[in-house]
């Protein structure tokens, strides 16, 4: 993060002296106002938000954003900086022993290979029929709790809780087509997230959602840090609306996510402990009228 942060500057300062053009128009294109300045850095382009969509009122329409076609790379887009540098620096060993002792270049090779089948962002094809409640992460089902009254939801819940290790897709994705109502950040420690006691005391940003269609159900999915994973991404803020299945976060390395959803007549909980899921694409619960 450092390393983005300190090249954004260095980019700010290019762009301000060698494409002043350039900066104008994206000035002259841009959306809303920064009456806050809650953006530690000058804001020139959608690359500049990176780090700070959901704590900004500024925007660019999706046709006016130069760095678009990241989204259509099978990787995901806030983990192309890792690729580079890490798995980048790994496959350099593996050149470098390669051409003094081959069979040394095995390991690095292999590590890099895992630094990229770590951020892979493989398309997923989400379920259409009504009622459905789909996974929000990739993982293994290791709680399926029942809450007696959830302050957010007003009454009884369902907790389904996701373990996701370092071989899982991370990227998370919304259960329900949903408006974000909120976002709540708490720090915490870096347990290893297989415990349940991770979930109580490790840092996690909660996403606070309601149903975009009636009865307007409202929902939560929780971000938890684990004990290798201890950065939490979210570019979601309140007021976004995301359709069913959408990305609006990953934590990187091995973590939990969490599910709460209501629990009232007609609902049909279809995940189960042992259950290996999809984010996006496996129905965890149904709301049958």
């Amino acid at each position: 993060m450092r390393a983005e942060l300190a090249w954004g500057g260095f980019r700010r300062w290019y762009l301000r002296f060698f494409w002043p053009k350039y900066v104008e128009e994206m000035r002259a294109r841009r959306k809303g106002s920064d009456p806050y300045k809650k953006c530690p850095h000058e804001v020139l382009d959608p690359r500049d938000l990176k780090f700070h969509r959901n704590q900004e009122t500024f925007s660019w329409e999706p046709q006016d954003d130069p760095f678009r076609w990241r989204d259509r790379l099978p990787f995901a887009r806030v983990g192309l900086c890792e690729l580079m540098l890490i798995a980048g620096f790994f496959f350099v060993l593996t050149g470098l022993a390669a051409w003094l002792f081959w069979p040394a270049a095995i390991v690095p090779g292999f590590l890099g290979l895992c630094v990229v089948w770590f951020f892979r962002n493989p398309r997923r094809k989400m379920p259409d029929e009504t009622g459905v409640v789909v996974s929000p992460a990739d993982g293994k089902v290791v709680e399926v709790r029942e809450i007696e009254h959830d302050e957010f939801l007003d009454g009884p819940a369902v907790q389904i809780g996701i373990f996701l290790s370092v071989f899982n897709v991370h990227i998370n994705r919304v259960p329900v087509a949903s408006r974000v109502i909120g976002l709540r950040y708490r720090r915490g420690k870096f347990l290893n997230a297989l415990k349940a006691a991770s979930a109580r005391e490790n840092e996690q940003l909660a996403v606070k959602l309601e149903e975009t269609t009636e009865p307007h159900r409202r929902m939560i999915v929780r971000q938890i840090a684990g004990a290798i994973a201890r950065r939490i991404v979210c570019w979601v803020k309140p007021g976004d609306e995301l359709p069913r299945g959408d990305q609006f976060g990953m934590i990187k390395l091995g973590s939990r996510t969490e599910l709460v959803i209501p629990r009232e007549p007609g609902l049909v909980v279809e995940a189960h402990v042992g259950q290996k899921v999809k984010a996006g694409a496996t129905v965890v619960a149904r709301y049958v009228s």
